[in-house]
């Protein structure tokens, strides 16, 4: 049996009564300046190279474009890609820095990037 009085440390502690640790000033920290990194690669737009695309920066290369037959309908994520329905046919190409999983498809005046997984590539 417990008496119901309760035995314990004779010094009281409080969260208010306990030493708060000493505040830095941000002043006395030595100012750091920060550089942004962004990667280039010669003759491609910056806007590829950071993984952002304009479609509308970016030019087709002289050679190297093929036309490809889209195997499923593809709905496109934002402004960067380009919609695909099933059996349409495109002119693909790929970047200097690109992600190999994807291509820059055009359909007339459209252009966006587009998933290799959902194209049948043609010579």
């Amino acid at each position: 049996r417990f008496s119901g009085t309760f035995v314990g440390n004779a010094e009281s502690t409080s969260p208010a009564a306990a030493p708060s640790p000493p505040a830095v000033a941000a002043a006395t920290l030595p100012a750091v300046p920060t550089i942004p990194v962004v990667p280039t690669i010669v003759g491609v737009p910056n806007t590829v190279a950071e993984g952002v695309l304009n479609p509308n920066e970016v030019k087709p290369p002289a050679s190297g474009t093929r036309k490809a037959r889209v195997l499923y309908d593809y709905e496109a994520a934002d402004s960067t890609e380009l919609a695909l329905l099933a059996d349409e046919m495109i002119t693909v190409y790929s970047l200097p820095g690109m992600d190999p999983d994807w291509l820059i498809g055009e359909r007339g005046n459209q252009k966006g990037k587009v998933p290799v997984t959902y194209l049948e590539l043609l010579s």
